[in-house]
């Protein structure tokens, strides 16, 4: 199994702000801790690259609907 790590961009940044724009969700198929939950891309690119990890990006509802509608098998 191809270790991955999950992350999601970051909602309340603006344009004009230097923070990271990325919040680390999960990793899957490794034992790794992390110290910061929120990176820019191109650490999270590093840090996949050293581990031999797959990024997966995390997209939102844009609406805001519920989550009844969500199903594991989907």
């Amino acid at each position: 199994m191809v270790a991955k790590i999950f992350y999601q961009e970051h909602r309340k940044v603006s344009d004009g702000e230097r923070k990271p724009h990325f919040k680390l969700v999960a990793v899957a198929g490794i034992d790794m801790k992390l110290y910061d939950k929120r990176l820019r891309k191109s650490e999270l690119k590093q840090i996949a690259n050293k581990i031999d990890a797959e990024l997966v990006l995390l997209r939102g509802d844009k609406k805001g609907g519920n989550d009844e509608d969500v199903s594991v098998n989907d």
